[in-house]
């Protein structure tokens, strides 16, 4: 014997269920900035600084070049360096070189963490370890 109360609390129920898995599943803002996980901060020496950042994709190990500016510890200016043998990864590492300076130019060195630009999400893996190399130098 299933009273309508009953039958409205299951239901209330499960809808809460599925409301809370589905907000667990979706994906984050394109070119969100995570809390930084770096143990290097600043303050960085004012300059330009160079290094490669090497990441994992589908066709295997592959290295993008960062360069930034930095004055007062805000990055100036950044220029990508794209290494890609694989014309997919070239592609990827290209758009990313396009869209970065929108997500980091004018931002403290220590507030990036850079986790999607212009749909190249592993690019950025490459991208935040040539920053953290950089952080060390600028010290």
């Amino acid at each position: 014997m299933t009273t309508p109360l009953r039958k409205g609390l299951l239901v209330g129920a499960a809808g809460l269920s599925l409301a809370s898995s589905v907000a667990a599943c979706a994906p984050s803002a394109q070119g969100s900035t995570p809390q930084k996980t770096s143990t290097i901060s600043g303050p960085y020496k004012d300059g330009t600084y160079s290094a490669d950042g090497d990441y994992i994709s589908p066709n295997g190990g592959e290295t993008v070049g960062v360069k930034l500016t930095l004055a007062g510890s805000t990055i100036s200016a950044v220029d990508i360096t794209v290494h890609a043998n694989n014309p997919n990864t070239k592609e990827f590492q290209g758009q990313f070189k396009n869209g970065i300076a929108a997500q980091v130019v004018g931002k403290k060195l220590d507030e990036i963490n850079v986790s999607k630009v212009a749909g190249s999400s592993l690019t950025s893996q490459g991208f935040n370890k040539a920053v953290e190399t950089i952080k060390s130098e600028a010290k």
